[in-house]
């Protein structure tokens, strides 16, 4: 195939993924199954591996992530980034509309928008492709975040239509909910501390130095504001439902995000309404945002020294209601972890009844001072899960504060708690029920041992019976111990021990992330994995050896040979070993010797390949990945903005710098 048919059809296969994308993230239709999507998506990045040249930096095969950014450059925005006057009083809104009235002449149009509760951003298109993200910062410079932004499927990288040639962007980057609450989940199971609530998340997780985990996490985003100088349009409201025409998501008069009125009544019924109604979006807001329309009328207007005349932002407040604390569970988490959770007399919170509260541990108790049947302030406010913000101490009937327990609920073994962490744990993880079930419930788990015919019901089922007491025992079971069980079948029971065998196919880095090792979530898992290369290795471990693994910190490298120095959990691996579970990293398939002996650090942002494509050509050709520059490193990768002091110290020491291009060169000689 020529090379001009071969862009051709890289180009073809381009349009019609990021068609695809646009239809399935933007619009909710899916017009091809994932199967066939997959396809399409394999082919493109196979051609773009085989002719790098030939790729795109927003091609969507970059939409997975694998750019690992040490350092985010700081911008000065094009159009200063200014905050918004707040409100949270309709009065205040009533004399800003009676003020800009007397300011300009003629008749006047208002845009109410949501205030999205998230991350502001402002994304740069020059001829219709992506070239740049950039957060607010403090208004005049802000941090480039491109590499991440272009994870996010709802973002298109190259445009349709008729676009203006050079503009900005600007919008809101949010965690939906859903993806809030199931990222908690995995974290709950992974034993790692619960994120807060969707608006700091996002924003942390913008900032994450590996686009790939930025990518896994599912942001999203609106668009609501065009920069440049030549817009298509003489009002806010008509450019932004143009910037639809171009691939954008943005907020539409179909779903009531946004609308235009001509008076204060107008905004009022807007403002009334989302109060009303927010708890049913899918997303967090704070408010609404009023905005004059025409272009013409915001020039005339101006600006304060902070903020524009022409928009005013008006907060709700945190929805805030009393009841009573009637007592206080305390659950057992699969790591041990013991949270206490209230129960309340029930009362509507947020368009829904709410029963329950979250109290986090002791010192939130401790906090607010909890006694017995206190009469309590509960909010939701940028909190999925409601929560206890304060007591009505003036109603206090009784002197019985609430006294954390000492023991475990389920099993009655003395609770510990390690120095300088907030939660109390049960030490008993292989005899304490709920410790025992949400272990094994992890160890199947799909992102683990991805075990068919066994799910969570069945697990309990066969630990009540006594059939299990580790995830280990699982390979032990045979078809008469199953056939007797209630809801078993022949058929079910086959499933089941197939599944079983099928496991013991499952790679290395997944066992370990199985064992439910506390810290050790599946990206680490993977680091361990192809740093210690063998299960015996990485057990046998010294804390210093951990920590020299690239990204591992202390405290997990505490955990990891804390929970090897257990003599019960060294007797699992050694079962799990024995019934042929992959306990070694699979010796990749080599593709050439061009860099036998040579350890290479890869540092930057690149085009032709992601750090992770890099990083496997490396070793595929008999090269080692560093992970910093040293008198052992032997050539330099270098992509845009690597940071000066790596330069620096490379050159100092004499290593061979070179880019991808002549890196690709290399490996094809």
């Amino acid at each position: 195939m020529a090379r001009a048919e071969i862009q051709e059809k890289i180009q073809t296969l381009t349009d019609k993924v990021n068609a695809l994308n646009h239809a399935y993230y933007v619009e909710h239709r899916s017009d091809v199954s994932d199967y066939e999507f997959d396809l399409l998506l394999k082919e493109l990045h196979e051609l773009e591996v085989k002719y790098p040249e030939l790729a795109s930096p927003n091609s969507p095969t970059k939409r997975v992530g694998g750019d690992i950014t040490k350092k985010f450059n700081t911008v000065q925005h094009r159009y200063p980034m200014l905050s918004l006057s707040n409100t949270y009083s309709q009065d205040e809104i009533v004399e800003w509309e009676t003020r800009i009235k007397k300011m300009v002449d003629g008749d006047l149009e208002y845009v109410c928008e949501l205030k999205y509760d998230g991350v502001a951003i402002g994304i740069r298109y020059v001829n219709g492709q992506l070239t740049q993200a950039v957060t607010r910062g403090d208004g005049e410079k802000g941090e480039e975040v491109t590499a991440n932004v272009r994870t996010i499927r709802t973002v298109p990288l190259s445009l349709k239509g008729d676009f203006p040639a050079d503009f900005e962007i600007r919008g809101e980057i949010f965690f939906p909910l859903d993806n809030f609450v199931k990222l908690n989940q995995q974290r709950e199971a992974d034993g790692e501390p619960l994120f807060a609530n969707p608006r700091n998340t996002a924003s942390g997780t913008l900032k994450m130095q590996d686009s790939k985990v930025v990518a896994e996490r599912g942001l999203d985003c609106f668009l609501y504001g065009i920069y440049g100088d030549t817009l298509p349009e003489k009002g806010h409201f008509e450019t932004v439902q143009k910037a639809a025409e171009w691939g954008f998501k943005i907020p539409s008069k179909e779903n009531k995000y946004i609308t235009k009125v001509k008076r204060i009544e107008g905004i009022m019924d807007f403002i009334s309404y989302w109060d009303k109604n927010r708890s049913n979006l899918p997303f967090e807001i704070d408010g609404v945002v009023i905005k004059v329309n025409g272009y013409n009328k915001q020039d005339e207007l101006g600006f304060t020294a902070k903020s524009p005349r022409w928009a005013i932002a008006y907060k709700f407040k945190a929805e805030r209601v009393e009841t009573s604390l009637l007592s206080i569970d305390y659950q057992v988490g699969r790591t041990g972890a013991i949270t206490p959770v209230a129960n309340l007399e029930p009362v509507l919170l947020g368009g829904t009844t709410v029963k329950r509260a979250s109290l986090h541990n002791a010192d939130q108790i401790a906090k607010l001072d909890l006694h017995v049947n206190d009469r309590v302030y509960v909010e939701k406010g940028g909190e999925i899960i409601p929560k206890i913000v304060g007591v009505n101490t003036e109603a206090r009937k009784n002197n019985n504060p609430v006294t954390f327990i000492d023991k475990c609920p389920e099993c009655e073994t003395e609770l510990t708690r390690v120095e300088g962490e907030a939660q109390h744990f049960c030490p008993n993880l292989l005899a304490c029920p709920p410790q025992v079930k949400g272990r094994i419930d992890h160890f199947i788990g799909r992102k683990a041992m991805d075990i068919d015919g066994l799910g969570s019901e069945t697990v309990h089922l066969l630990v009540d019976k006594g059939l299990i007491k580790t995830f280990a025992d699982l390979y032990t079971l045979h078809f008469d111990q199953l056939i007797d069980l209630d809801r078993f079948a022949e058929k079910s029971v086959n499933n089941l021990l197939l599944g079983l065998k099928a496991s013991k196919n499952q790679p290395f880095e997944r066992v370990l992330f199985a064992l439910g090792i506390r810290y050790v979530g599946e990206t680490v898992a993977k680091k361990l994995a192809y740093q210690f290369e063998t299960m015996d290795r990485l057990m046998n471990a010294t804390q210093e050896e951990l920590i020299a693994t690239e990204e591992i910190g202390e405290k997990i490298a505490e955990s990891v040979t804390l929970f090897f120095a257990e003599e019960k959990n060294r007797s699992i691996v050694e079962q799990l070993k024995g019934h042929g579970l992959q306990m070694e990293v699979e010796k990749m398939e080599m593709a050439g010797n061009a860099l036998d002996g040579l350890t290479v650090v890869v540092s930057g942002v690149f085009t032709m390949f992601s750090r992770n494509e890099l990083k496997t050509l490396i070793e595929q050709h008999g090269g080692k990945v560093g992970s910093s520059i040293s008198s052992k490193t032997s050539l330099l990768v270098a992509g845009e903005n690597m940071g000066p002091s790596k330069l620096k110290k490379a050159q100092d020491l004499g290593v061979e710098i070179i880019d991808e291009q002549t890196f690709s060169k290399r490996l094809e000689e």
